[in-house]
């Protein structure tokens, strides 16, 4: 099968929304806080990148991060998740064990605006080594640092670097405002300030 040039693709027209480009970015950046710290270039040099892409931005992962233990645990229970699954970690580089998962933070602060909705992959760099990045939908006017969970999927000790990209995330602009925020009703994670566990509300 041929693989043709881009140059032979059509634009298709958006319908009910689209996605942001760099500028636009920028511009709900500035206009809304929706990323800060936010650099209005990415950072490559000597580090897995951060900062503004052509159409998303990459994110950095904190220095704190919590690393998963079988030890005091036999069952991982969503409803009644035991804070003793964690050994608590702070550093420049963290080790995620083999065939296990570290919980940590982004650097930057997010303040979602009510017609947007994102979605965030790991970067292709982990991806690589077999580290896989999984991040929930940042909903509209939802606002805090955003919880990421790491897994190692290898059979072999592997490293995060703190302070560095992480993964990327894809900023989709409705044509309309939501009914309906999160924060009309009010999270259970809205305005996170640390790396929170699974909670259930009562």
């Amino acid at each position: 099968m041929s693989v043709k040039s881009a140059k032979s693709f059509k634009a298709i027209p958006s319908v009910g929304g689209r996605l942001l480009i760099d500028r636009e970015i920028k511009q709900y950046a500035k206009k809304y806080g929706m990323i800060e710290p936010f650099s209005d270039k990415l950072n490559s040099k000597g580090v897995i990148s951060w900062g503004l892409s052509s159409m998303g931005y990459d994110i950095r992962v904190t220095d704190e991060f919590k690393i998963f233990t079988n030890v005091r645990n036999s069952l991982v229970d969503p409803k009644k998740f035991d804070p003793e699954a964690f050994v608590d970690f702070r550093g420049h580089e963290c080790i995620i064990p083999p065939n296990s998962f570290v919980l940590t933070r982004t650097v930057e602060y997010f303040r979602i605006p009510r017609n947007v909705l994102t979605v965030t992959m790991g970067k292709s760099t982990y991806a690589r080594c077999g580290l896989i990045v999984n991040v929930t939908p940042f909903e509209p006017e939802w606002e805090g640092y955003a919880v990421l969970e790491i897994s190692n999927t290898t059979p072999l000790p592997a490293k995060v670097y703190s302070n560095e990209g992480i993964a990327q995330v894809l900023f989709f602009a409705a044509d309309e405002a939501c009914s309906v925020s999160y924060g009309d009703r009010k999270g259970k994670y809205q305005k996170q300030k640390s790396i929170v566990l699974p909670k259930i509300l009562k």
